[in-house]
């Protein structure tokens, strides 16, 4: 049961180490984390204290003998307002749209970065990124030319042509900006216009590699070098070989491991844990962070001289709500890539929906608006999106932007008012509105759900949506 209003996490997983990250990453948000090993034994601690206390469930897509989507269908019969997320090694869209029409709420991949399961804890809560379903589609294949960058805000692009001309350079780059402005991306079209295009991008998660082990998976070890060192293990820098590396979240790097680093960038040097010599490798450094560096370097958590090392050419992309034009444009590129999935068709996307989507601030920036999109194209009967495709989205722009008057029929209490203030009756379709709206906001927009308590199917209730104007106002 809670302990001191503690959320509860059950994560359905049978490796020690993940169930230890889990735990640990969860308990930054003040989430207590229990553990099934097997589908069996998660369906039966439903029943338990702790079980009755659950707040969201974390599923291993590779969970022994257990077939996932059964899984997640059978814990939704149980619990059918309880999130639950998808933890995966392959990031395959088919899984994506599998788990989903299952019932996951969301879905994440290893190797899991803390950053994106906080964030798809909070938004399972309704927390600030409520709405937010980022790492739904983290690993579509997107590598762009510059020249294929959807964007034409004169800060992005100014960003783009500094990326672009340090990429012929052998030069370290530093790509600041929020979480999912597409910094990656961006790594990608500076590697792939480099001469180092034919050698291999590697990528590194700095913020998802437990502190103890950030060394070894850097430079390698040698066998015996520690406990746990059954045989000889090669560095990512020594994969890189000839190419780049990518060292995503480097604010995360502990203070030991930035010492190889500098050591790295200024004589090419590598040293294997337990190795007597080292080996020069030549690999060009890119890093991404969503801190700003140098207050890391003024609180002591960055090398001052490793900041300088990183820092030689620096690109700064702007949030997605500085630059609103770039919205309509890259919600039609980035439908059709998404549509072009397994498991997926293509879609059209109507005014309205366009409009919903370049009138919203976007805080979880073009992930967000990817993922927005793959839900939405998943879960879609028709032929184009609509705006009332995006529940999530409208509920939140509308409550900003459109406050429901105190008189507007909605009861303090939470429920439905029947009577108008003249003692008559209210009209049906009014009292019919605002029990869907109440059901848009108890289910946080889970459309699915709602159309399950009301007793109606989902094209049913998209067709009431229509109807009585909901999709202006609350869903």
């Amino acid at each position: 049961m809670k302990r001191n209003g503690q959320r509860m996490l059950m994560l359905i997983d049978d490796e020690p180490a993940q169930r230890r990250l889990v735990a640990v990453i969860a308990a930054r948000r003040g989430w207590r984390t229990v553990f099934a090993g097997d589908h069996e034994m998660a369906l039966a601690m439903l029943g338990t204290p702790d079980g009755m206390a659950l707040d969201a469930i974390l599923l291993d897509h590779w969970a022994p003998e257990c077939d996932a989507a059964a899984l997640i269908a059978e814990l939704r019969a149980n619990r059918p307002a309880l999130p639950i997320l998808m933890l995966t090694a392959n990031g395959s869209v088919a899984n994506a749209v599998e788990a989903m029409r299952a019932g996951a709420t969301d879905f994440l991949v290893k190797p899991l970065a803390a950053e994106r399961l906080l964030s798809a804890l909070d938004a399972a809560m309704g927390g600030p990124s409520a709405g937010e379903l980022r790492p739904l589609t983290e690993k579509l294949s997107m590598p762009l030319a510059f020249d294929e960058i959807v964007g034409s805000a004169p800060q992005f692009r100014a960003a783009l042509a500094i990326a672009a001309k340090a990429a012929r350079a052998r030069v370290p780059v530093l790509i600041e900006g929020e979480s999912g402005v597409g910094k990656e991306v961006i790594a990608e079209a500076i590697h792939n216009a480099s001469p180092r295009a034919r050698k291999p991008l590697i990528r590194v998660n700095c913020g998802a590699i437990p502190a103890n082990l950030v060394e070894s998976e850097l430079f390698g070890h040698e066998k015996g070098a520690f406990t746990g060192a059954f045989e000889r293990k090669i560095g990512r820098f020594q994969e890189a070989e000839g190419g780049t590396i990518f060292l995503d979240e480097i604010g995360e790097m502990p203070l030991d491991a930035q010492v190889k680093l500098l050591r790295v960038l200024q004589s090419g040097e590598i040293q294997s844990l337990g190795a007597r010599h080292t080996r020069i490798v030549d690999v060009r450094v890119l890093a991404a962070t969503n801190k700003t560096l140098a207050d890391e370097v003024e609180a002591g958590r960055l090398r001052e001289d490793l900041y300088y090392r990183l820092n030689v050419v620096q690109v700064t992309i702007p949030p997605l709500r500085d630059r609103p034009g770039d919205v309509p444009p890259l919600a039609r590129h980035l439908l059709a890539r998404v549509t072009e999935q397994p498991g997926l068709r293509p879609l059209g996307i109507t005014d309205d929906a366009i409009a919903l989507l370049a009138g919203y601030e976007w805080p979880g920036n073009v992930r967000q608006l990817q993922n927005a999109l793959f839900r939405a194209a998943v879960l879609c009967d028709g032929d184009a999106l609509t705006r009332a495709d995006f529940p999530q989205i409208a509920q939140m722009a509308a409550a900003r932007t459109h406050p429901v008057p105190a008189n507007h029929g909605i009861a303090p209490s939470g429920g439905v008012t029947l009577f108008r203030a003249d003692g008559n009756l209210r009209a049906l379709e009014e009292i019919e509105a605002d029990v869907i709206r109440l059901a848009i906001g108890h289910y946080r927009g889970r459309m699915t759900e709602v159309a399950r308590r009301l007793g109606i199917g989902r094209s049913t209730l998209y067709r009431k949506l229509g109807e009585l104007g909901i999709d202006q106002s609350a869903a």
